[in-house]
């Protein structure tokens, strides 16, 4: 059956190292949108960290192109009309912090429009992660944050640490607190926490059954964990080259890597027909 949605998540997928769309990727993208199939970028960022790749692509601002973020905990078009919003509760949100604080791990949560942490020393990563999204940091302690609860809609919350730290932060989290999340890597330094019924398949899902588009209508590409999911819903689940272990086992076709036009290669051989 032909494939009518292409989910693509960003980092280590659609851009290579540079953070760029190559312009064969580009092109490739541009000539399925002609052709009427949906691009959806499913990715775990916030819209200020997609904003310059949908410009890029053509389908920025419209009301019948979509996007799907923070791993699934928000899904829109790309002018902005709401779809699907899975927040955190602060309440869980208070309890996941203080753990993060008893343990020693570095922390924070992402809104719409800022990152926020209780941590005075910024962590190296909390600084990478603005920088990558294009979100500014806002320092708030546990009182503040507390006083100002009603002001918060908490999209997802992440540890942010080395990769040792967070290996032993996941081996040891109560099993009350992964109750109560949806929990993904998508990077060895991050360790993400949103609604439990946020993920980039379930959303991915949501969203598709709205537009009319079966499963087996779907293509989703990606390279990581927090990918996994919706490679597992679409009916052509893709790994990149780069992928880790359990990504390439969840898929059903592997291609060329973020850095040698995989997603182009792809979109190429699985919906536009050309080899």
């Amino acid at each position: 059956m032909a494939i009518k949605l292409i989910a693509i998540d960003i980092d280590g997928t659609l851009i290579n190292d540079q953070r760029k769309i190559t312009p064969k990727t580009v092109a490739a993208l541009k000539k399925a949108s002609a052709a009427g199939v949906k691009v959806v970028l499913c990715t775990g960022r916030p819209m200020t960290g997609v904003e310059a790749y949908l410009e890029q692509l053509g389908i920025a601002n419209k009301d019948d192109e979509y996007v799907v973020s923070f791993n699934g905990g928000l899904a829109q078009s790309t002018s902005g009309n709401v779809i699907v919003d899975h927040s955190i509760a602060f309440n869980d949100y208070a309890d996941w912090v203080n753990y993060c604080l008893k343990e020693g791990i570095h922390s924070q949560i992402e809104t719409r429009d800022y990152i926020y942490t209780t941590n005075q020393d910024l962590s190296y990563y909390t600084i990478y992660e603005s920088e990558l999204v294009s979100m500014p940091v806002r320092y708030r302690s546990m009182d503040q944050m507390a006083r100002e609860r009603d002001q918060y809609i908490i999209a997802k919350a992440m540890m942010v640490e080395t990769k040792d730290k967070i290996d032993r932060a996941l081996a040891d989290l109560p099993q009350d607190l992964r109750d109560r999340f949806s929990i993904v890597r998508s990077e060895d330094f991050y360790l993400e926490f949103m609604h439990p019924d946020a993920s980039k398949g379930k959303t991915l899902k949501t969203l598709s059954e709205q537009l009319g588009i079966k499963q087996d209508e779907v293509m989703a590409l990606g390279n990581a964990q927090n990918d996994n999911s919706m490679i597992e819903f679409a009916g052509i689940g893709v790994a990149m080259g780069n992928s880790i272990p359990a990504t390439l086992a969840v898929a059903d076709v592997t291609v060329a890597d973020n850095n040698h036009d995989g997603v182009a290669e792809a979109v190429d051989r699985y919906v536009l027909g050309q080899e």
